[in-house]
């Protein structure tokens, strides 16, 4: 069983023999927890594929909202991402130090979100590139800014907390938590203090480390991928929304879907930060859902 979407990841050998190609443009979107940013920014200074650009997901993002890398308006985005010499037919290669973990796959579902399709994440990353002993540079590129103009379909892919709270009597689609199956069940506490334990009630846990070979943190094979949707008990024919600790690793469980075949993934911006925060929120904690 091969990916039925081929097109969302790019090999180390693609990427290497394409460094230099002017209708390409590589970023950086690494992102830790906990840290966010700035640890990969210094990760990004001290030695980056050459050419890349960081991509800042708390920067590029909706500045004035309660959580971190909100999705932003299309002009924003449009304006951000336009600086870093993308335009519309700019193919864009997220890299991140994860295969797609940190953030790598939140950049690529944003710039599908807003109907720019020519996008696709380095399979393994950086820990694949370093492990080939691939060339890193220090110098930062300076890029000619761009007109890009952002489609607006994004809000039709983010889901909201009165959202989520909806579907929890609707059900009208499956919510697949990515977070570790610890922190789904509620025994293990949070990495960002003041957020309770447990998940929405109903949901499904998928942990998005489940979808990499642990070495070399390339996607698994298409049948392996979809054995752990199986497992979760997810159903790719049905709507799904995904999410996370704060919607970047919801996008990696989205990315997991669409290689094999399901393209109108959602994603809940905001997440867990959003959800555990509020004490009128329902939370779950006993393990009555599948998790693999």
């Amino acid at each position: 069983m091969d990916y039925v979407n081929t097109d969302a990841l790019v090999s180390t050998e693609w990427l290497a023999a394409h460094l230099e190609d002017e209708a390409v443009v590589v970023v950086d979107a690494s992102f830790f927890v906990p840290g966010g940013t700035a640890p990969a920014r210094e990760q990004y200074t001290a030695g980056h594929i050459p050419n890349a650009l960081f991509f800042d997901i708390n920067d590029i993002a909706d500045r004035d909202a309660a959580q971190d890398h909100t999705v932003p308006s299309s002009a924003v985005f449009s304006v951000k991402v336009g600086a870093l010499g993308i335009d519309n037919q700019t193919h864009v290669i997220a890299y991140d130090a994860m295969g797609g973990g940190c953030a790598a796959a939140r950049v690529w579902w944003m710039f599908r979100a807003y109907c720019h399709t020519n996008v696709s994440v380095l399979d393994g990353g950086l820990t694949k590139w370093n492990a080939e002993n691939r060339a890193l540079e220090t110098l930062v590129p300076m890029p000619t800014p761009k007109p890009f103009i952002a489609g607006t379909e994004a809000l039709d892919r983010v889901r909201s907390k009165n959202d989520i709270k909806g579907n929890i009597e609707q059900k009208d689609y499956q919510v697949v938590d990515a977070r570790s199956a610890g922190r789904f069940k509620g025994t293990d506490p949070e990495p960002k203090a003041g957020l309770r334990s447990g998940h929405i009630p109903g949901s499904l846990n998928l942990p998005f480390g489940s979808l990499f070979n642990p070495d070399t943190k390339t996607f698994k094979s298409a049948s392996e991928l979809k054995s752990s949707f199986d497992a979760a008990g997810a159903n790719l024919a049905k709507p799904m929304t995904t999410t996370c600790g704060s919607g970047v690793t919801a996008c990696t469980v989205a990315l997991g879907a669409y290689l094999l075949g399901k393209d109108d993934v959602a994603i809940y911006d905001g997440s867990w930060v959003d959800w555990g925060s509020d004490p009128d929120t329902p939370i779950a904690t006993l393990q009555d859902h599948r998790s693999i």
